[in-house]
């Protein structure tokens, strides 16, 4: 398996576990030695998306290494939602298709 798609996995089961419980959400990342992962989906073009991971390691509270990947994936496409405006008024809205992120941890 790809190793940026491990690095995602693992990421985004970090945020989902910690946001599953709000007396464990992270405030503040430890840089005396850790991994710190972001993930973004960013919508290229009506058939492409680009997933982007970046990785800061942090030895002894000084940022090491910064590591980015990016890697062009299929669009999933449009949805139409309901959305509403400040003002309470509904209407349907044509919005572009977000992935679902999933991480296995080892």
């Amino acid at each position: 398996m790809n190793k940026s798609i491990l690095h995602v996995v693992f990421a985004v089961s970090t945020l989902a576990f910690l946001a599953c419980n709000n007396e464990d959400k992270v405030k503040n990342v430890s840089t005396n030695g850790s991994i710190e992962t972001s993930i973004t989906v960013d919508h290229l073009s009506d058939s492409l998306d680009v997933l982007i991971s970046t990785n800061l390691v942090w030895i002894h509270n000084t940022l090491v290494k910064t590591i980015v990947h990016a890697d062009t994936i299929p669009s999933l496409g449009v949805v139409m939602e309901e959305a509403e405006n400040e003002n309470g008024e509904t209407k349907n809205v044509v919005l572009k298709k977000d992935y679902e992120l999933y991480i296995t941890v080892k």
